[in-house]
């Protein structure tokens, strides 16, 4: 009697982690992760050649060596960029990813989960969901990342594609354009990778989907 007893106990089953990333956002994150360094790091070498302001990068962080070495690294990882981009925008609306996640984005929830960031108080308890300051990044980001790459075209190609130039005002105006996106996808980067060191499980689950 005491066997039965023991094998008519309830046995503890493990609770499968939760999926949190599906593989191609994984894939496209670290791509585009790629991608974007080298694109700053040759970028800076570009802007060295020809500054916009009173300084330059140090050559301990650009990539290149030169001008000429600079724009073939540029342009390589531009392709990569572009190519990953138009992957992950497609299949983002494609499957509803955005829709889910970035949407809705109101004033009033950013700026209550603004106020719980910066007295500690947002909550990461359930990383399926993003806080409305997440919400608001990530679509800036994609809409920044839009950005750097058309104004990145008109000053490739100023002549070949003179009404997309036009539209930015000029050639010297898009390449204030293209700093300035360069400069908001560094600083992107940098509160990304901090919360990613203060959430480590969100850096997990960007590595193995769960």
């Amino acid at each position: 009697m005491s066997s039965l007893a023991v094998n008519d106990q309830p046995t503890a089953t493990a609770t499968p982690a939760k999926a949190i990333q599906p593989a191609w956002v994984r894939i496209v994150h670290w791509v585009n992760a790629v991608a974007m360094i080298l694109m700053i790091m040759s970028g800076w070498q570009i802007y060295n050649a020809s500054p916009l302001f009173d300084f330059t990068f140090s050559k301990t962080i650009t990539l290149g060596g030169w001008l000429g070495g600079a724009l073939l690294w540029h342009f390589a990882a531009m392709w990569l960029l572009m190519v990953n981009g138009l992957v992950y925008l497609v299949l983002g609306v494609a499957t509803g990813r955005f829709r889910k996640k970035l949407l809705p984005i109101t004033p009033e929830g950013v700026i209550a989960d603004t106020r719980a960031a910066l007295t500690g108080k947002l909550s990461h308890a359930d990383l399926t969901k993003y806080n409305y300051v997440q919400k608001l990044l990530y679509a800036g980001i994609i809409v920044v990342g839009i950005l750097i790459v058309l104004s990145g075209l008109a000053i490739w190609k100023p002549v070949q594609l003179q009404y997309l130039t036009a539209l930015f005002g000029g050639y010297e105006a898009a390449r204030y354009v293209h700093f300035f996106c360069m400069a908001a996808i560094v600083a992107f980067l940098v509160v990304h990778v901090v919360l990613a060191l203060l959430v480590p499980k969100s850096l997990r689950a960007m590595i193995i989907g769960r």
